[in-house]
Protein backbone atom coordinates (compact mmCIF):
# COMPACT_ATOMS: atom_id res chain seq x y z
CA UNK A 1 0.00 0.00 0.00
CA UNK A 2 1.15 3.20 -0.76
CA UNK A 3 2.64 5.68 1.23
CA UNK A 4 0.28 8.07 3.41
CA UNK A 5 0.15 11.61 1.63
CA UNK A 6 -1.54 15.05 2.99
CA UNK A 7 -1.59 18.44 1.41
CA UNK A 8 -3.18 21.41 3.35
CA UNK A 9 -3.98 24.74 1.41
CA UNK A 10 -6.23 27.26 1.10
CA UNK A 11 -8.18 28.34 -1.98
CA UNK A 12 -10.86 31.13 -2.66
CA UNK A 13 -14.26 30.34 -1.44
CA UNK A 14 -15.69 30.45 -5.13
CA UNK A 15 -13.67 26.96 -6.19
CA UNK A 16 -15.85 24.97 -3.65
CA UNK A 17 -17.14 22.88 -6.59
CA UNK A 18 -13.88 22.38 -7.83
CA UNK A 19 -12.79 21.20 -4.63
CA UNK A 20 -15.23 18.68 -3.62
CA UNK A 21 -15.35 17.41 -7.77
CA UNK A 22 -11.59 16.55 -7.01
CA UNK A 23 -11.87 12.44 -6.02
CA UNK A 24 -8.46 13.01 -3.80
CA UNK A 25 -9.78 15.79 -1.33
CA UNK A 26 -10.03 14.30 1.96
CA UNK A 27 -11.97 17.33 3.30
CA UNK A 28 -13.22 21.33 3.44
CA UNK A 29 -13.65 23.72 5.81
CA UNK A 30 -15.16 26.65 5.45
CA UNK A 31 -15.17 29.98 7.55
CA UNK A 32 -18.00 31.88 9.27
CA UNK A 33 -22.00 32.25 9.00
CA UNK A 34 -21.50 33.10 5.06
CA UNK A 35 -20.37 29.81 4.40
CA UNK A 36 -22.71 27.57 2.94
CA UNK A 37 -24.31 24.19 4.45
CA UNK A 38 -23.57 21.29 2.38
CA UNK A 39 -24.37 17.76 2.88
CA UNK A 40 -21.35 16.46 1.54
CA UNK A 41 -19.47 14.61 4.79
CA UNK A 42 -15.79 16.28 3.25
CA UNK A 43 -17.73 19.86 3.93
CA UNK A 44 -17.29 21.39 7.51
CA UNK A 45 -18.71 24.46 8.35
CA UNK A 46 -16.26 26.22 11.18
CA UNK A 47 -18.65 28.92 12.74
CA UNK A 48 -15.08 31.36 13.08
CA UNK A 49 -15.46 34.56 11.48
CA UNK A 50 -12.49 35.65 9.04
CA UNK A 51 -11.38 38.76 9.79
CA UNK A 52 -9.41 39.87 7.01
CA UNK A 53 -8.99 39.04 2.98
CA UNK A 54 -11.58 37.58 0.97
CA UNK A 55 -13.18 34.64 1.54
CA UNK A 56 -11.21 31.35 1.75
CA UNK A 57 -11.26 27.83 1.92
CA UNK A 58 -9.06 24.85 3.57
CA UNK A 59 -8.53 22.30 1.41
CA UNK A 60 -6.97 18.20 2.84
CA UNK A 61 -5.99 16.66 -0.52
CA UNK A 62 -4.83 13.09 -0.27
CA UNK A 63 -3.03 10.59 -2.38
CA UNK A 64 -6.28 8.42 -3.61
CA UNK A 65 -9.85 8.69 -4.40
CA UNK A 66 -11.20 9.14 -1.35
CA UNK A 67 -14.71 7.31 -0.36
CA UNK A 68 -17.09 9.04 2.19
CA UNK A 69 -20.32 8.91 4.26
CA UNK A 70 -21.97 9.67 7.77
CA UNK A 71 -21.76 6.51 10.52
CA UNK A 72 -24.18 7.07 13.80
CA UNK A 73 -23.40 11.58 13.32
CA UNK A 74 -19.79 11.10 12.55
CA UNK A 75 -19.11 12.46 8.89
CA UNK A 76 -16.16 10.68 7.38
CA UNK A 77 -13.37 10.67 4.42
CA UNK A 78 -10.83 8.26 3.81
CA UNK A 79 -8.45 7.40 1.28
CA UNK A 80 -7.42 4.02 3.22
CA UNK A 81 -4.51 5.96 4.65
CA UNK A 82 -5.56 8.62 6.08
CA UNK A 83 -9.21 9.14 7.69
CA UNK A 84 -10.93 12.80 7.91
CA UNK A 85 -13.88 12.75 10.83
CA UNK A 86 -15.97 14.85 12.02
CA UNK A 87 -18.84 15.20 14.93
CA UNK A 88 -20.77 17.62 16.51
CA UNK A 89 -22.83 17.57 20.06
CA UNK A 90 -25.07 19.87 21.28
CA UNK A 91 -24.46 20.73 24.69
CA UNK A 92 -28.37 20.86 25.81
CA UNK A 93 -28.86 20.66 29.48
CA UNK A 94 -25.93 18.74 30.53
CA UNK A 95 -23.11 21.05 30.17
CA UNK A 96 -19.85 21.55 28.37
CA UNK A 97 -18.39 18.04 30.69
CA UNK A 98 -21.02 15.67 30.18
CA UNK A 99 -21.17 16.81 26.01
CA UNK A 100 -17.39 16.33 25.54
CA UNK A 101 -17.11 12.73 27.15
CA UNK A 102 -19.84 12.23 24.83
CA UNK A 103 -18.10 13.48 21.76
CA UNK A 104 -14.65 12.14 22.88
CA UNK A 105 -16.49 9.04 23.50
CA UNK A 106 -17.91 8.61 20.41
CA UNK A 107 -15.07 9.48 19.00
CA UNK A 108 -12.62 6.86 20.16
CA UNK A 109 -15.07 4.24 19.10
CA UNK A 110 -15.21 5.30 15.57
CA UNK A 111 -11.56 5.77 15.28
CA UNK A 112 -11.09 2.98 16.69
CA UNK A 113 -13.15 0.84 14.83
CA UNK A 114 -11.71 1.86 11.39
CA UNK A 115 -8.47 0.67 10.20
CA UNK A 116 -6.90 3.84 10.48
CA UNK A 117 -6.81 3.86 14.51
CA UNK A 118 -4.25 6.39 14.95
CA UNK A 119 -4.88 9.61 16.07
CA UNK A 120 -2.98 12.46 14.71
CA UNK A 121 -4.38 15.79 15.32
CA UNK A 122 -7.88 17.13 16.72
CA UNK A 123 -9.62 20.61 16.49
CA UNK A 124 -12.14 21.18 19.39
CA UNK A 125 -14.47 24.37 18.96
CA UNK A 126 -16.50 25.52 21.49
CA UNK A 127 -18.69 28.76 22.46
CA UNK A 128 -17.66 31.13 25.49
CA UNK A 129 -14.42 29.05 26.09
CA UNK A 130 -13.49 30.96 29.39
CA UNK A 131 -16.83 32.00 30.97
CA UNK A 132 -16.88 30.59 34.49
CA UNK A 133 -14.79 30.99 37.45
CA UNK A 134 -12.23 28.78 39.02
CA UNK A 135 -12.70 25.05 37.98
CA UNK A 136 -16.36 26.24 36.56
CA UNK A 137 -14.89 27.95 33.84
CA UNK A 138 -16.04 26.32 30.75
CA UNK A 139 -12.14 24.92 29.34
CA UNK A 140 -11.77 23.35 32.49
CA UNK A 141 -14.99 21.09 32.51
CA UNK A 142 -14.23 20.35 28.80
CA UNK A 143 -10.54 18.94 29.73
CA UNK A 144 -12.31 17.01 32.71
CA UNK A 145 -14.89 16.11 29.94
CA UNK A 146 -12.34 15.13 27.17
CA UNK A 147 -10.44 12.49 29.48
CA UNK A 148 -13.50 10.79 30.82
CA UNK A 149 -14.73 10.23 27.16
CA UNK A 150 -10.91 9.05 25.71
CA UNK A 151 -11.06 6.46 29.03
CA UNK A 152 -8.11 7.72 30.59
CA UNK A 153 -5.06 9.86 29.30
CA UNK A 154 -1.93 7.84 27.72
CA UNK A 155 0.56 10.52 27.26
CA UNK A 156 3.38 8.76 25.29
CA UNK A 157 -0.01 8.88 22.56
CA UNK A 158 -1.59 12.09 22.91
CA UNK A 159 -2.24 13.77 19.68
CA UNK A 160 -1.56 17.29 18.49
CA UNK A 161 -4.94 19.67 19.31
CA UNK A 162 -6.43 22.56 19.38
CA UNK A 163 -9.29 23.88 21.60
CA UNK A 164 -10.50 27.25 20.34
CA UNK A 165 -13.65 29.16 21.79
CA UNK A 166 -16.18 30.77 19.35
CA UNK A 167 -17.73 33.44 19.46
CA UNK A 168 -21.87 32.42 18.39
CA UNK A 169 -23.66 31.56 21.30
CA UNK A 170 -24.23 28.38 19.91
CA UNK A 171 -23.78 26.11 22.44
CA UNK A 172 -22.68 23.27 20.30
CA UNK A 173 -19.14 21.09 20.79
CA UNK A 174 -17.53 20.84 17.13
CA UNK A 175 -14.50 18.13 17.26
CA UNK A 176 -13.00 17.13 13.83
CA UNK A 177 -9.57 15.16 13.42
CA UNK A 178 -7.05 13.51 11.31
CA UNK A 179 -6.15 9.75 11.92
CA UNK A 180 -3.77 7.66 9.99
CA UNK A 181 -2.78 3.52 9.78
CA UNK A 182 0.15 4.35 11.35
CA UNK A 183 1.26 6.07 14.29
CA UNK A 184 3.05 9.86 14.41
CA UNK A 185 5.19 10.96 16.29
CA UNK A 186 4.47 13.47 19.28
CA UNK A 187 6.44 16.49 19.88
CA UNK A 188 7.07 18.52 22.64
CA UNK A 189 8.34 22.39 23.22
CA UNK A 190 11.81 22.61 25.09
CA UNK A 191 10.49 26.03 25.40
CA UNK A 192 7.46 25.07 27.80
CA UNK A 193 5.94 22.55 30.18
CA UNK A 194 4.05 19.71 28.35
CA UNK A 195 0.66 20.39 28.26
CA UNK A 196 -0.24 17.03 30.35
CA UNK A 197 2.22 18.38 32.86
CA UNK A 198 0.53 21.96 33.92
CA UNK A 199 0.36 22.40 37.68
CA UNK A 200 -3.66 22.20 39.50
CA UNK A 201 -3.31 26.13 39.37
CA UNK A 202 -4.87 25.47 35.76
CA UNK A 203 -7.84 23.13 36.24
CA UNK A 204 -8.44 19.35 38.24
CA UNK A 205 -7.30 17.95 34.88
CA UNK A 206 -4.38 19.15 32.93
CA UNK A 207 -4.69 19.76 29.49
CA UNK A 208 -4.37 16.57 26.90
CA UNK A 209 -2.49 17.21 24.11
CA UNK A 210 1.02 16.73 22.19
CA UNK A 211 2.61 20.50 21.07
CA UNK A 212 2.56 18.91 17.63
CA UNK A 213 2.67 15.82 15.73
CA UNK A 214 5.86 14.38 12.77
CA UNK A 215 2.99 11.80 10.96
CA UNK A 216 4.19 8.57 10.47
CA UNK A 217 7.61 8.09 8.45
CA UNK A 218 7.17 6.54 5.32
CA UNK A 219 4.65 9.51 4.47
CA UNK A 220 4.70 13.03 2.82
CA UNK A 221 3.29 14.90 5.21
CA UNK A 222 3.62 18.15 6.76
CA UNK A 223 4.27 18.66 10.77
CA UNK A 224 1.12 19.16 12.48
CA UNK A 225 1.40 22.09 14.75
CA UNK A 226 -1.32 22.00 17.88
CA UNK A 227 -2.75 25.45 18.87
CA UNK A 228 0.71 27.35 20.25
CA UNK A 229 -0.14 30.84 22.34
CA UNK A 230 2.59 33.07 23.71
CA UNK A 231 3.23 30.63 26.97
CA UNK A 232 7.07 29.82 28.38
CA UNK A 233 7.33 27.40 30.94
CA UNK A 234 3.90 26.96 31.53
CA UNK A 235 2.88 30.85 32.37
CA UNK A 236 1.36 33.50 30.01
CA UNK A 237 3.63 36.73 28.64
CA UNK A 238 3.21 39.76 27.51
CA UNK A 239 -0.16 40.40 29.15
CA UNK A 240 -2.10 43.26 27.20
CA UNK A 241 0.25 43.55 23.81
CA UNK A 242 -1.01 41.45 21.23
CA UNK A 243 2.29 42.46 19.69
CA UNK A 244 4.49 40.79 22.39
CA UNK A 245 2.13 37.93 22.30
CA UNK A 246 2.29 37.62 18.38
CA UNK A 247 6.70 36.91 18.96
CA UNK A 248 6.36 35.12 21.72
CA UNK A 249 3.93 32.69 19.57
CA UNK A 250 6.02 33.20 16.70
CA UNK A 251 8.94 32.09 18.63
CA UNK A 252 7.35 29.41 20.32
CA UNK A 253 6.67 27.84 16.67
CA UNK A 254 10.14 28.30 15.75
CA UNK A 255 11.10 25.68 18.66
CA UNK A 256 9.10 23.42 18.04
CA UNK A 257 10.05 23.41 14.44
CA UNK A 258 13.71 23.06 15.22
CA UNK A 259 12.92 20.34 17.55
CA UNK A 260 10.79 18.38 14.67
CA UNK A 261 14.28 18.97 12.50
CA UNK A 262 16.28 16.61 14.95
CA UNK A 263 14.18 13.52 14.13
CA UNK A 264 13.17 14.81 10.73
CA UNK A 265 16.42 16.97 8.87
CA UNK A 266 14.37 17.18 5.74
CA UNK A 267 11.69 20.08 7.28
CA UNK A 268 12.28 23.31 6.14
CA UNK A 269 14.37 25.64 9.17
CA UNK A 270 11.63 28.63 8.41
CA UNK A 271 8.09 28.88 8.06
CA UNK A 272 7.58 29.75 4.23
CA UNK A 273 5.23 28.20 1.61
CA UNK A 274 4.84 25.46 2.35
CA UNK A 275 3.23 26.05 5.70
CA UNK A 276 -0.20 27.20 6.44
CA UNK A 277 -1.59 28.83 9.31
CA UNK A 278 -5.05 29.95 11.33
CA UNK A 279 -4.33 32.89 13.27
CA UNK A 280 -6.94 32.87 15.90
CA UNK A 281 -7.37 36.36 16.85
CA UNK A 282 -9.46 37.68 20.40
CA UNK A 283 -10.39 41.07 19.72
CA UNK A 284 -11.15 42.16 15.66
CA UNK A 285 -9.82 45.67 16.37
CA UNK A 286 -6.28 43.62 16.76
CA UNK A 287 -6.34 42.32 12.84
CA UNK A 288 -4.44 45.09 11.30
CA UNK A 289 -2.22 44.94 13.87
CA UNK A 290 -1.53 41.10 13.45
CA UNK A 291 -1.70 41.14 9.78
CA UNK A 292 1.16 43.81 9.22
CA UNK A 293 3.39 42.06 11.99
CA UNK A 294 2.54 38.63 10.23
CA UNK A 295 3.59 40.56 6.55
CA UNK A 296 6.73 42.15 8.23
CA UNK A 297 7.92 38.79 10.26
CA UNK A 298 6.80 36.11 7.42
CA UNK A 299 6.82 37.85 4.35
CA UNK A 300 3.68 36.94 1.99
CA UNK A 301 4.95 33.26 1.20
CA UNK A 302 3.24 32.17 4.16
CA UNK A 303 -0.30 31.15 3.92
CA UNK A 304 -2.42 32.38 6.63
CA UNK A 305 -6.14 32.76 7.92
CA UNK A 306 -7.23 35.82 10.22
CA UNK A 307 -10.34 33.96 12.55
CA UNK A 308 -12.18 35.90 15.32
CA UNK A 309 -12.30 33.30 18.53
CA UNK A 310 -11.64 33.59 21.84
CA UNK A 311 -8.41 31.62 23.28
CA UNK A 312 -8.36 28.82 26.74
CA UNK A 313 -6.44 31.80 28.90
CA UNK A 314 -8.48 34.61 28.99
CA UNK A 315 -5.34 37.02 29.05
CA UNK A 316 -4.16 35.57 25.93
CA UNK A 317 -4.76 37.51 22.71
CA UNK A 318 -4.09 35.27 19.83
CA UNK A 319 -3.16 31.87 19.53
CA UNK A 320 -2.20 30.14 15.97
CA UNK A 321 -2.19 26.28 14.64
CA UNK A 322 -1.55 25.03 11.34
CA UNK A 323 0.89 22.80 9.40
CA UNK A 324 4.48 23.21 7.92
CA UNK A 325 6.69 21.19 5.43
CA UNK A 326 4.06 19.99 2.48
CA UNK A 327 3.12 21.94 -0.48
CA UNK A 328 0.48 24.44 0.18
CA UNK A 329 -0.48 25.70 -3.29
CA UNK A 330 -4.28 24.76 -3.75
CA UNK A 331 -5.64 23.60 -6.77
CA UNK A 332 -7.90 26.33 -8.24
Amino acid sequence: MAAPRLQVSYAPADTLPQQLADPQVLAVLGFGTDAPVLDDPRWLRVPLEPLQGPPCIEVWRAAAPVSHGRDDGVAWATDDRLLFGALEVDEGEEGIEAATARAYSRLVAFVGASQMPRMLRIWNYLDAITLGDGDEERYRRFCVGRVAGMGGMDTSSLPAATAIGRCDGQRRLQVYWLAAREPGTPLENPRQVSAYRYPRQYGPQPPSFARAMLPPADGAMPLLLSGTAAIVGHASQHCGSVSAQLDETLANIDSLVEAARRLQPSLPATLGSGSALKVYVREPGDAATVAAQLDARLGPSVPRLLLHAHVCRRELLIEIDGVHGATATAKA
